[in-house]
C-alpha cells in the first residue's frame, strides 16, 4: 500500500509553500476544517490521518513501529516526500507537534518551519517542570482508558475541548475518540502520555511558532513557556481561549496568530 492510501492523504491548492497538517491523539484530519479556509488559495495544503486513526489503513498499525513517536515521524517524512512540493511548514497539534519536531531534527532541510499547536514535550510533572500530571494521574488515566474507552471518551472530550458555549465541539471530539479502535487508542495513549521529548526541543533548527491557549488542562501555560524557552528563536503566541484545541474552538484567532509567522518563513 502506498503512503497516500496508508495515511489517507488529501492535498489541494497551490502556493509558494506547503502546509502539512497533523492531528493529535484520538482525532483525524477533519479537525482542521475550521482553520484550513484561512489559508486556501495562498498555500498548498496537505492533511493526513495517522496510522490507526480516521481513514488510514488500520491494518498497517504496528505496535513495534508505533511504540515511540519516531515511527510517526518516519511516516511524516514519507508523506512529505510523496505529497509536498517547495518549502514545507509542519503544523502539528498536541502530540503531533512532537512528531513534527522529531521529523525536523531528522531532515532539517525538508522543513522551513514548524507550527506547534498546544504542544507538550512531557505530560508528567518532574521536579521544577510542571507538565500538568503526576505519575498517578497518568496511570489512572491510562487504566481508565483501557478498561472503559467509550466512557472515558465521552467524559473527557468536553473537558479537553473546554468550550462550554460550544458543546457541539466537545460532542464531536467524543465521537472522534469513540470511532477509534480501543486497543490501538490505548496503546497510542500510553506512547503519548509517557513520552518525554524535552531534550529534543533544542535540537530542532526549524523556526517554531508555539500556539498556546490561556487555559488548557492538557498542556498548561507552564508547558508552553518551557517549550518556548527551550527552543532558541521560537515564538510563543497566546490564544485567548479555554481548551486544548484552538484550531477548532478559536480558528480565527489561531489563523491570525499564524499568518505573520507564515509570511515571514515562506517569503
Amino acid at each position: 500500500m502506498n503512503v497516500q492510501q496508508r495515511n489517507n492523504v488529501n492535498a489541494w491548492g497551490s502556493g509558494p509553500a506547503t502546509l502539512l497538517f497533523a492531528h493529535g491523539f484520538g482525532c483525524d484530519q477533519s479537525v482542521w476544517r475550521f482553520l484550513l479556509p484561512a489559508f486556501e488559495g495562498r498555500y498548498r495544503l496537505v492533511a493526513f490521518d495517522a496510522v490507526g486513526s480516521g481513514g488510514s489503513d488500520w491494518g498497517a498499525y504496528d505496535r513495534g513501529k508505533y511504540g515511540t513517536l519516531h515511527g510517526y515521524a518516519t511516516d511524516v517524512l514519507e508523506i512529505a516526500d510523496a505529497c509536498t512540493s517547495g518549502p514545507v511548514v509542519f503544523v502539528g497539534h498536541s502530540v503531533a507537534a512532537m512528531v513534527g519536531l522529531l521529523a525536523t531534527i531528522r531532515e532539517p532541510d525538508r522543513f522551513v518551519a514548524q507550527i506547534m499547536v498546544s504542544p507538550s514535550p512531557c505530560f508528567l510533572n518532574d521536579g521544577d517542570y510542571r507538565g500538568g500530571f503526576s505519575p498517578a494521574d497518568i496511570e489512572e488515566l491510562l487504566q481508565t482508558l483501557q478498561d472503559n474507552f467509550q466512557g472515558w471518551a465521552r467524559a473527557m472530550a468536553p473537558a479537553i475541548m473546554g468550550t462550554p458555549r460550544q458543546p457541539e465541539l466537545g460532542q464531536e471530539l467524543a465521537g472522534s475518540f469513540c470511532r477509534n479502535d480501543p486497543a490501538i487508542a490505548a496503546h497510542f495513549a500510553r506512547v503519548t502520555f509517557l513520552s518525554d521529548h524535552r531534550a529534543d526541543l533544542p535540537r530542532s533548527a526549524a523556526p517554531a511558532l508555539i500556539l498556546q491557549c490561556t487555559e488548557d488542562m492538557i498542556a498548561p501555560r507552564t508547558v508552553g513557556d518551557y517549550t518556548h524557552r527551550a527552543m532558541t528563536g521560537s515564538e510563543l503566541r497566546l490564544i485567548d481561549n479555554i481548551g486544548h484545541c484552538p484550531h477548532m474552538s478559536a480558528p480565527a484567532a489561531s489563523a491570525q496568530a499564524m499568518a505573520p509567522f507564515l509570511a515571514r518563513v515562506t517569503g
